[in-house]
């Protein structure tokens, strides 16, 4: 059986373009997920190697869907290999599971990946404290402003109950708890 798998990292990504692809490349089953490839421990991922019997293959678009980390590559492909299943990379046509090659290219592959995504923590990290230095704010907005805040202590301090101060400023009583005279 020609296996599918796709995977996007966050729920606001599409995985739409890939799991056409794997339709062109008649995959007839197709297993996808919306989960961070850092670890291996993805269910549908799991589902799919438990699936493998052997003739079976395993298509992706490209390594960086299947793993993100070397190790945790190496150990894909053990499994998948292990089930007399192959693996098909649709961008990286260079990996092929029937050479003696395919351990240490997927290796390297998995390293990239796993190098790729260090430099997008790191340059995220730096850009959040480049903005933080000039000065932007973080998080939600407040739901209430200054003034409001104020006024509200005010409130308080004057023996005016916190339900009655939430519901003038239409906030949660949490909101009102949260502020600190």
């Amino acid at each position: 059986m020609k296996y599918g798998y796709a995977r996007v990292s966050t729920e606001a990504q599409d995985l739409a373009a890939q799991i056409e692809r794997l339709q062109a490349a008649g995959c007839e089953k197709i297993f996808f997920e919306k989960r961070s490839g850092k670890d291996a421990d993805r269910r549908q991922l799991q589902r799919l190697l438990k699936a493998l019997r052997p003739g079976d293959v395993v298509h992706a678009v490209v390594s960086d869907r299947m793993a993100r980390d070397p190790f945790d590559m190496l150990n894909i492909l053990r499994t998948v290999t292990a089930a007399g299943a192959g693996l098909r990379l649709l961008d990286e046509p260079f990996i092929d599971t029937t050479s003696e090659m395919s351990d240490l290219i997927l290796f390297l592959v998995g390293w990239a990946a796993k190098w790729q995504r260090r430099r997008i923590l790191e340059n995220t990290s730096n850009g959040r404290a480049r903005a933080k230095a000039k000065g932007v704010k973080f998080g939600r907005k407040p739901k209430l402003s200054q003034q409001q805040q104020r006024e509200a202590l005010a409130r308080l301090a004057a023996g005016e109950a916190r339900v009655q101060v939430a519901h003038r400023y239409n906030v949660s009583n949490s909101t009102i708890s949260r502020l600190h005279p």
